[in-house]
Order: structure tokens, then sequence, then C-alpha cells
């Protein structure tokens, strides 16, 4: 049973990552977008 147990473990460590990964690489898009707005209207 103990191997099921590292198993799920791994799984959750795996999914919450790659959650906070792809939360991190959203909201930097969302501000370079916002950015690119702010340089676009100046012109």
């Amino acid at each position: 049973m103990y191997q099921w147990t590292f198993v799920i473990a791994a799984y959750v460590v795996t999914l919450l990552g790659t959650a906070t990964v792809s939360l991190i690489s959203w909201r930097a898009m969302h501000r370079a977008e916002a950015q690119a707005e702010t340089l676009a209207s100046r012109l």
C-alpha cells in the first residue's frame, strides 16, 4: 500500500506544480499584453 501513497503524492505534486506554473505564466502574459496596449496607444 505504501507505493500507492507515493504514486498519489507524486501526481498531486505534479498537478499542483503544473497549475502553479500555468497561473504564473498566464499572469505574466496578461501584464505583457497590457504593457503592449499601453505602448501601442502612445503612438
